[in-house]
């Protein structure tokens, strides 16, 4: 049974244990796209990314494909995983606009604008809709075909597939088959109506700072701090008492 850390906290886990598994046994919240549970993990998406190692031997990996290892050390939340989570929403955003899924992700992680161009695709190959007719429906109606650019999923010979039961669960899974608020038709890439919680203490830290309620609840805690004097060991407090205030003014 593997002993590893995450974010400064020991966990043991049963050998097999993936990283996500490890720190949702935490308590901690990674976003996932391409992950569902009761389904292999496929690693396709890179949300759930985090950061293994110390120092300049860090490396971001997927953490529902990486293996929970004795003596790892974890971080799931520092800038560089922030900023590359934001990149690949901004990324998957621009494939496919019109979902209300993606939209609702850029929402929660900041991305209020996007560097790439739209593409307005309908499909950003996750690969739930196949692994879900293979192992939940033990069907195997659709698979991926081609490569790179020319990768898509559809069924044998592009021709109806007599393993198909039409049972729906590829469109119940399905992340872009949901319709953002304003419509397939609206006027900007990325909607960013919605508020984030996301927070700010990111671009003061490496880590975030917020100890007590759910990662993200507040992040005032930064502007707190320096409203009185930057004193040590006063996060915790502070912390505290914004999301205290946040939640009243709810």
């Amino acid at each position: 049974m593997p002993t590893l850390k995450i974010d400064g906290l020991d966990v043991t886990v049963d050998a097999g244990t993936s990283v996500l598994e490890a720190a949702r046994f935490l308590g901690l919240e990674i976003p996932t796209l391409c992950h569902e549970d009761g389904l292999e993990a496929y690693g396709g998406c890179r949300l759930c990314v985090v950061e293994v190692g110390q120092g300049d031997k860090s490396r971001l990996v997927s953490s529902c494909t990486y293996p929970a290892e004795d003596g790892l050390a974890v971080r799931t939340n520092t800038k560089r995983v922030a900023r590359t989570r934001k990149m690949l929403i901004e990324l998957l955003v621009s494939l496919v606009p019109s979902s209300k899924v993606l939209q609702d992700l850029a929402a929660k992680f900041g991305a209020q604008k996007s560097r790439f161009k739209p593409k307005h695709e309908d499909c950003i190959l996750c690969g739930l809709c196949v692994r879900m007719c293979k192992e939940q429906m033990m069907s195997g109606a659709i698979e991926f075909v081609g490569r790179g650019q020319k990768r898509r999923i559809t069924t044998p010979f592009d021709k109806k597939s007599e393993l198909c039961r039409t049972c729906g669960g590829c469109m119940y899974i399905c992340p872009v088959c949901t319709l953002r608020c304003q419509g397939p038709n609206a006027p900007t890439t990325v909607c960013g109506s919605c508020l984030t919680l996301e927070p700010t203490c990111i671009d003061h830290y490496d880590d975030y700072m917020c100890y007590l309620g759910p990662t993200g609840v507040c992040g005032t805690c930064v502007s707190e701090k320096k409203h009185k004097g930057g004193e040590s060991g006063g996060d915790k407090e502070l912390c505290h008492t914004a999301n205290t205030t946040q939640q009243q003014r709810r």
